[in-house]
């Protein structure tokens, strides 16, 4: 094991949270698997379900009620779903109760599939991991804005902006008037609004306001309408210009517009910005509009024109909020269910006849189904992880897009939207978006930032009582943080948490000043607060330029991982939190002594890991998994027991500790290019492995079926050398391009064949002349070795070869035999339970009668349940062994081949530093023309000194150094 030396200036006083917590927390909220039906909250699935039932009939004779929801086992596992090429979902089935002038029953309808989150954070949708990022989108509520007129005047306005139904618009005009606007179309004074609302008179409106405004007396002076109704019939007149006007059209509309919670949703963030805005204190319940609300939001507007209040910065991440994996696919439910219950309503309107009417007659759950799987497939929030490394991975998850449908379009976006605000701090890191036309419009969250259930971001402070940093650590909203003082992390304290210095610096709103350290109301809990994880791995980051660090952080993620990992010499303490979080590194989920360790399984205890071996990823590199640990050996829980992709002993090593030089030589480092010892590549210190994927399917065609064999014509034989006996390439062979991995014929003929000659043909074969070649071969570029090949087959068709009857039953005896050891060992637990509550031995307990005992009689149940679900998963097992595999309509088999491919440093690649100090290598030179130090030893790497100066990453030198002496000493240090 490596020892690391700590040079941590500040020691750290609040641990990191989980880092991919953002998506995981959030779609258990959706879901909410663990909870019984009776006991979930108000949220996600169950809050969408009651908002959209009960569904009723026009004549309200039958009723549709949600009573609860139950997800499934999901068909296959992750590995198995990934395998199969399909999607990792648990069936959602729905209890609904049909109340019909008949009778009343409960039954159970099918809802389709959901996908079920990876405990990594990412989606399995057709075989293939999807991550779904983030929306960083402006809050509903309301916001005050200014606009300047030509004539230099000041124009206010307010915006009632809801989650989802009309908007609502106030003007202050240039006649000292307020204007009320409906969806951004038809505008209104607001007095005639207020009248709508219940203040008939002009006296009631004035009275509402407490007090006499100028501005409403003007208004009253433009408002043709005098009272209530006359006020409903101009509204209605002026939103359907072309329907006749009736006051309970009138009436129906406003309603629908602003009081109906199924069309118009402040949501619960929408009314805590009303709240904190508006001084009011209204339930966060409440979610759709009051006259209340709207008299304080006028009465705001006008005291906005006498410099009483502020306007609102739409930047702010107290005016933005977060929507999360949850929330998006929530929504996406919703959009489903407001369609099957349109379906539904139909429906009933038709049916004349309600006895024995049925659920299943009423819905059609591919409106849901087809919703969500649009959205996972198609949506540009569902993104197809970027695996290259496990930063890249944990990145990912981290990221926040203020792109994305209710959005910003980057062709749109200004400056403003893009830039950094004060806001940021601690919540998004200012350093990590990428250089093209999205920057400043994905984002990632700062190392301890977290997402409230409102959806706001929030960063951790210590709090600070009379000049002294107590242990308290409170979270807080941008809004809060604004007014409160706040010191910084490096502030130095004494042994006791009191300020050394009497004025500390601090930051308060948008300035930086010295107070004194009884002002003080909060501190920083670290100087990596401020930054994202990526951000966080580059050493010496305070010394390199904004620009370079952007680029080191996003360049990391691009980083190959290499056969033979090495750790940073100079880390940052982040690599071990990394490797463990981004679920790379295999940890111990009990403690317990090793038992049993191979290169594909680890034994503690009772528990088996089965290692990831030689796995493709999307970004074609490799996922392996290694032990680290040996028979005898205690762990702990939670200890690394296997290191994963580009990690060494459970720490991230995305590159290698190179000696380097900085000189000019020759002029072949000039403009970045940057020149390789020969060595480097000879070592196969950058040598890395990548898994290429091949597939082909025999379908049915028209002449007859394609057939995958080893008899292809024309084709010789030492071209068949790695074919099996059913012309698929066996597993270990080493192939070139133009090599045959999958022998395959297809039928050919000039003309059609009659049913007659077709039967004729199935009886006394076919000609060798009728097939042609159509094999899958390697395609050229690529050279390497057949690492798995995976046959998918129909079962139901023909008669199956010898080789697959062998491993069919060979893969039921396995089966077999690993539920016979779950079940001896469920068994096992029981008695041993019997024996510990009855206090009797454990040979005794097979001839006493425990029906007199309740606690022993509850237990035996428990235990008789959970082996009943274990002997139906055996027989779901073995059934899908024999069933064979589910392919799409005309497809007999697909053959999946893997190809792995070693790949050594070349001239052309791009290497890079973690500070953003990039370049391409020119040449690989031979060690002895390469300069040497006064020992002899041949450097490494030569980069161009003109590279550091002008691009102020000063961080590469420090790294340099502290490595060069590290090295010397035999140390790592963080």
């Amino acid at each position: 094991m490596i020892k690391r030396k700590n040079f941590e200036k500040i020691k750290s006083v609040y641990e990191l949270p989980y880092l991919l917590d953002v998506q995981l927390e959030s779609y258990l909220e959706l879901l909410q698997l663990n909870i019984h039906p009776g006991e979930r909250r108000h949220q996600g699935l169950q809050e969408v379900f009651l908002d959209m039932f009960p569904i009723e009939d026009i004549e309200r004779s039958v009723k549709l009620e949600f009573i609860s929801y139950s997800l499934g086992k999901p068909k296959y596992d992750i590995a198995e779903s990934k395998r199969r090429s399909l999607t990792f979902a648990a069936p959602l089935k729905v209890k609904f109760r049909i109340i019909t002038p008949h009778e009343t029953k409960e039954q159970d309808a099918y809802f389709g599939e959901i996908p079920l989150m990876a405990p990594t954070g990412s989606f399995i949708i057709n075989g293939e991991d999807r991550v779904v990022v983030s929306q960083l989108q402006r809050s509903s509520g309301v916001f005050f804005e200014e606009e300047s007129h030509p004539t230099g005047k000041k124009i206010f306005y307010a915006r009632l902006i809801p989650s989802r139904g009309a908007w609502l618009e106030f003007k202050y005009d240039l006649t000292e008037t307020v204007l009320a606007y409906v969806d951004r179309r038809r505008s209104f004074p607001a007095t005639q609004l207020l009248r709508i609302l219940g203040f008939s008179t002009d006296l009631d409106i004035t009275n509402a306001f407490g007090k006499e405004y100028p501005e409403i007396t003007n208004t009253l002076k433009k408002d043709f309408t005098k009272n209530k109704e006359e006020a409903y019939l101009d509204f209605y007149r002026k939103m359907r210009p072309t329907e006749p006007v009736t006051k309970e059209g009138a009436e129906a509309l406003f309603y629908r517009l602003f009081f109906d919670p199924n069309r118009y949703d402040l949501e619960r963030v929408g009314r805590f910005i009303i709240n904190r805005k508006l001084g009011m204190d209204v339930s966060l319940e409440k979610r759709i509009l009051d006259s209340a609300t709207i008299i304080k939001v006028i009465e705001y507007l006008i005291k906005l024109n006498s410099a009483e209040g502020h306007i609102d910065d739409i930047d702010h991440l107290g005016n933005r909020r977060v929507k999360t994996v949850g929330e998006l696919v929530q929504n996406q439910v919703r959009i489903g269910l407001s369609r099957i219950e349109r379906s539904i309503r139909e429906r009933l309107s038709i049916l004349g006849d309600f006895s024995n009417l049925s659920v299943h007659h009423l819905i059609n759950s591919k409106l849901l189904s087809n919703q969500i799987r649009d959205f996972f497939g198609r949506s540009q929030l569902s993104q197809f992880m970027d695996q290259v490394n496990p930063l890249a991975e944990m990145t990912h998850k981290r990221r926040l897009s203020a792109l994305g449908p209710g959005g910003l379009s980057r062709e749109r976006a200004g400056f403003e939207v893009r830039d950094i605000h004060p806001s940021h701090y601690g919540r998004i890191c200012p350093i990590e978006t990428p250089e093209g036309s999205n920057i400043g419009l994905i984002a990632s969250l700062s190392n301890f930032a977290r997402i409230n259930n409102l959806g706001l971001l929030e960063t951790p402070y210590r709090k600070v009582e009379d000049g002294r940093v107590s242990r308290k650590i409170d979270y807080l909203t941008a809004d809060i943080e604004e007014n409160k003082v706040i010191a910084q992390a490096n502030v130095p304290l004494d042994n006791n948490g009191n300020f050394v210095e009497r004025e500390v610096s601090c930051r308060f709103k948008s300035d930086f000043p010295k107070v004194p350290q009884k002002q003080v109301e909060y501190m920083d809990v670290s100087p990596k607060q401020l930054v994202s994880v990526a951000a966080s791995l580059i050493p010496f980051l305070e010394h390199d330029d904004a620009n370079r660090a952007l680029m080191g952080s996003n360049m990391q993620r691009q980083a190959v991982p290499l056969m033979i990992t090495e750790a940073p010499i100079v880390g940052t303490g982040m690599e071990g939190k990394v490797a463990r979080d981004s679920g790379t590194v295999l940890l111990a989920q009990e403690s317990g002594r090793v038992t049993y360790v191979d290169s594909s399984t680890i034994t503690i205890g009772k528990k088996t890991y089965h290692l990831q071996k030689y796995m493709r990823t999307n970004a074609d590199t490799t996922l392996n998994q290694t032990p680290l640990v040996k028979i005898g050996d205690h762990v702990e829980k939670g200890q690394a027991i296997a290191d994963g992709t580009a990690t060494k002993e459970g720490l991230l090593a995305l590159g290698k500790n190179l000696l380097v030089c900085f000189m000019v030589w020759r002029g072949y480092n000039f403009e970045d290019a940057i020149l390789i010892n020969e060595r480097v590549v000879k070592e196969d210190t950058f040598t890395s492995i990548h898994i290429e994927e091949f597939e082909i399917e025999a379908t049915e065609t028209r002449l007859g079926n394609e057939e995958i064999t080893r008899d292809i014509p024309n084709v010789s034989e030492d071209a068949l050398r790695n074919l099996d006996e059913n012309g698929i390439v066996h597993i270990g062979a080493e192939v070139a391009p133009g090599d045959i991995l999958v022998g395959k014929v297809t039928p050919k003929t000039e003309s059609e064949l009659s049913p007659e000659e077709r039967l004729l043909r199935a009886i006394f074969g076919e000609k060798a002349s009728d097939v042609r070649d159509t094999s899958l071969i390697v395609p050229p570029g690529v050279e390497g070795v057949v690492v798995d090949a995976h046959i998918f087959s129909r079962k139901d068709r023909g008669r199956k070869s010898k080789e697959e009857k062998s491993k069919e039953l060979a893969k039921i005896r396995e089966l077999k035999a690993y539920y016979k050891q779950e079940i001896e060992f469920l068994e096992r637990e029981k008695i041993a339970r019997l024996s510990q509550l009855l206090g009797v031995d454990k040979t005794k307990i097979e001839k006493m009668d425990l029906n007199n005992n309740e606690e022993a009689k509850i237990l035996v149940t428990s235990f008789n349940e959970q082996l009943q679900e274990l002997m139906a998963e055996e027989q779901q097992e073995i059934e899908k062994v024999r069933r064979g595999d589910e392919l799409p309509p005309g497809v007999l088999k697909r053959v999946v081949c893997y190809v792995a491919t070693k790949r050594k440093l070349s001239e052309g690649d791009k290497l890079a530093g973690r500070h953003g100090n990039k370049g391409v290598v020119a040449r690989i030179l031979p060690q002895e023309d390469l300069p040497f130090m006064p020992d002899g030893t041949p450097v490494d790497i030569v980069l161009n000194p003109l590279g550091v100066p002008s691009r102020m990453n000063v961080g590469q030198i420090l790294e340099t150094h502290l490595g060069w002496a590290a090295k010397v000493l035999g140390l790592h240090v963080d």
